[in-house]
């Protein structure tokens, strides 16, 4: 535990040393909400509390999917190479850079909820409690298969294949529409994704119903991915300090 807090504290430190890129990590999103959000609102499609929901999953697969770019530059310049003869479990090393992500994500989802609120959102307070904790669960996962994906394909290849799979992800997750809008085959397809779940079930807790089968399923799904990408991840780094 003394090891996860000061590796945790020691990635905070370099990510919060950097105001640009903590602000920047949220920018898309809170383009989508500005510029995006009023004709959503207005379009009849949908309410503030189903466009923000969706924001915050979109931040979730673009910043957490892209966390193992920073391992890339760890391996380009030999620091997991020190790292291996660190007396520090492999499980260890990955935990103290997926905290750092999610709480990150976490200060950037803050963000985007207070200028939803000031544009016309409307949630009880412990739906989008509730909400950001589902979603620091759905991270936990994302950022451990990224960080995965990254030890494992040749290092080039990292950011062009992640942000090929990430955007055909937000789309079928129904981020931006809900999919109940989308044809019947697209809308299968969608299903077969995990964020579909996470999306209805962070409406479904923005809009207060607690106890409905979308939040249940959005929970389940985001707890197997995380426990999954946790597991994934951790052999990944016990092969690189093997």
């Amino acid at each position: 535990m003394t090891a996860l807090a000061v590796l945790t504290g020691h990635y905070l430190r370099a990510s919060f040393g950097s105001k640009v890129s903590l602000a920047f990590g949220a920018v898309q999103p809170f383009l989508f909400l500005v510029l995006f959000g009023p004709l959503f609102a207005r379009s009849g499609v949908g309410s503030w509390a189903v466009l923000v929901p969706g924001l915050l999953v979109q931040l979730a697969l673009t910043s957490a999917g892209m966390a193992g770019f920073g391992i890339v530059f760890d391996q380009r310049f030999g620091v997991l190479e020190r790292l291996r003869v660190a007396p520090v479990s492999p499980v260890t090393l990955l935990l103290g850079r997926v905290l750092r992500d999610s709480l990150v994500l976490l200060v950037q989802a803050a963000t985007i909820i207070v200028a939803g609120y000031a544009l016309g959102l409307r949630a009880p307070l412990a739906g989008v409690l509730a909400a950001l904790l589902l979603m620091t669960v759905l991270s936990v996962g994302m950022a451990s298969l990224s960080y995965a994906a990254a030890l494992t394909m040749r290092q080039e290849l990292f950011a062009p294949v992640m942000s090929t799979v990430v955007v055909p992800l937000m789309l079928l997750s129904g981020a931006l529409l809900p999919m109940s809008l989308a044809p019947a085959w697209l809308d299968v397809v969608s299903r077969l994704t995990p964020f579909r779940y996470a999306v209805e079930g962070l409406r479904a807790l923005f809009s207060g119903s607690y106890g409905s089968s979308a939040v249940l399923w959005g929970t389940v799904v985001s707890l197997a991915l995380a426990i999954g990408g946790l597991a994934l991840g951790a052999n990944r780094f016990r092969w690189e300090k093997a």
